[in-house]
């Protein structure tokens, strides 16, 4: 325990903005149920900002980018669920993994949409923050596991 207060005291005296990641180091393997974590939590948050951002996105993207944009997100949240649920604890780092990988190709679906103009661009922000966030979250997690 001693190591996770240490490191995370690190990573807030870094980035102040990372109070939510200090937050998914205490959580960790450690929470009752994948419902707990923090990383989880807000990757459902994620997933709802990706779907408001996409409603608003050109009809002929429906089976493009905005669907793209779709599944990874809900993969975030549910690679963790999934990742929780398995045997052990090299298992369940693996499909953080999964989940950083997901965060990230969100990250660049989001970097081409902006490009292309498509959605408000206050719900194009909101979810660049979440994204972000979400990825220094499951670093962290990935870290402590």
């Amino acid at each position: 325990m001693t190591n996770s207060r240490v490191q995370s005291s690190e990573l807030r005296a870094q980035d102040p903005a990372t109070s939510t990641l200090v937050e998914a180091l205490s959580s960790g393997a450690s929470a009752k149920s994948y419902r707990n974590l923090k990383a989880w939590q807000r990757s459902i948050e994620l997933s709802v900002s990706v779907y408001r951002l996409t409603g608003g996105f050109p009809r002929e993207e429906i089976y493009g980018l905005a669907s793209q944009l779709r599944r990874c997100s809900v993969s975030v949240a549910s690679n963790l669920a999934e990742g929780y649920g398995r045997a052990s604890k090299g298992e369940f780092r693996q499909f953080v993994g999964m989940a950083r990988g997901s965060v990230l190709e969100l990250q660049t679906q989001l970097i081409i949409a902006k490009a292309l103009g498509y959605g408000k661009e206050s719900q194009l922000q909101k979810t660049e923050g979440l994204a972000e966030e979400v990825g220094k979250m499951t670093w962290a997690l990935m870290q402590k596991l």
